[in-house]
Order: structure tokens, then C-alpha cells, then sequence
């Protein structure tokens, strides 16, 4: 699947990725994002830059590492804590 949930709100796509999980156990599952928050399921990522793989492994490891999807990882994540505060201000 390619960007699965461009269009879907954040608990629409958590929900759907906890579908999509649920779904392929067992089974090999591949699909590419931007969002780094939809591969914090997956056993194995694989990230690459210009076209090469410059970092592998699961979520956990690859943000233990401190590499470039640690780095994307965290700079994504401010945008979506950013917005909670927001809703959370304006509730």
C-alpha cells in the first residue's frame, strides 16, 4: 500500500493501522509512508534516502540509534503533539 491514509484524521489512521496489524499476522505486509508514526507496528523498517537503504531495523531500535529516522521521526512527532495542545487549548 502506498500512503494508505493520506486522507483519514489521526484516529481514523490509528484505527486502521491497528486493523491492518491485526490482519496480516503471521503474513508479510509491505507499504510505504512519509509518516513515520504508521510504522510503529512494523518488525522491520527500512528507510531510505536517495534511493539507498541508510538505516534497518524496528522502530525501537532505529530510534535507539539516533540516525535519520530517529531524527524525521521526532520532527513529525512535534507537529502532532503541537496539534493536541491546540485542541486541547481550544476544548
Amino acid at each position: 500500500m502506498d500512503e494508505p491514509t493520506a486522507a483519514l484524521d489521526p484516529i481514523a489512521e490509528s484505527e486502521m493501522y491497528e486493523r491492518y496489524d491485526a490482519m496480516i499476522r503471521e503474513k508479510t505486509g509491505i507499504f510505504i509512508s512519509h509518516r513515520l508514526s504508521s510504522t510503529r507496528f512494523c518488525d522491520r523498517i527500512l528507510f531510505l534516502e536517495n534511493g539507498r537503504i541508510v538505516e534497518e531495523g524496528s522502530h525501537d531500535v532505529l530510534m535507539e540509534k539516533g540516525g535519520s529516522y530517529a531524527k524525521l521521526f521526532t520532527l513529525q512527532a512535534r507537529y502532532y503533539q503541537k496539534k493536541r495542545e491546540e485542541e486541547e487549548i481550544y476544548a
